[in-house]
């Protein structure tokens, strides 16, 4: 009887084990590496996320003097290569409108937050989270959610810098 076991077992490595572990170790090869989130993300989106924590400053458009809100926006697509307009408005009216629910990764997102249309700009990461400089009070830049009571509230539309 135990012959016949080890016979079994022997059928089984032999027929199943090894042709399987051929398959798995030779198709390693052929895989691609798989990068953390920060290198799979656009470059505008690793960039953009580097500046958290640099200081608001009205009318600035610098990591070195601090950013405004579309300072921030505008020096980031400028790092990539993209010209935007300096003035939120300026964005949102030569930029193509997106649907909301086609926002994608380095999409711009623009809210009313004082009563203009479009007095407010971030850049929308994933997940309905944006990067933006929101202003003094807060001090710096951040990211914030977009299901952010506020922010939901005052959400006027995306546009697409491509």
């Amino acid at each position: 009887m135990n012959t016949l076991a080890n016979n079994i077992n022997s059928y089984f490595f032999i027929r199943l084990l090894i042709p399987a572990a051929i398959i798995l170790f030779s198709g390693c090869a052929g895989v691609p590496e798989i990068k953390p989130s920060s290198q799979s993300q656009p470059a505008v989106i690793t960039y953009a996320l580097s500046l958290q924590g640099v200081p608001y400053q009205y009318g600035k458009d610098s990591p070195e003097e601090g950013f405004d809100c579309s300072g921030f926006v505008k020096h980031v697509y400028e790092k990539q290569g993209i010209i935007l307009p300096r003035t939120v408005t300026g964005m949102a009216l030569s930029l193509p409108k997106i649907p909301k629910n086609d926002v994608h990764a380095g999409d711009l997102v623009f809210f009313n937050t004082n009563g203009v249309s479009f007095s407010h700009v971030g850049i929308y990461v994933n997940n309905d989270r944006f990067v933006h400089a929101p202003s003094q009070r807060t001090g710096k830049v951040l990211v914030s959610s977009l299901k952010n009571q506020y922010w939901h509230k005052h959400y006027t539309g995306a546009r697409r810098p491509r």
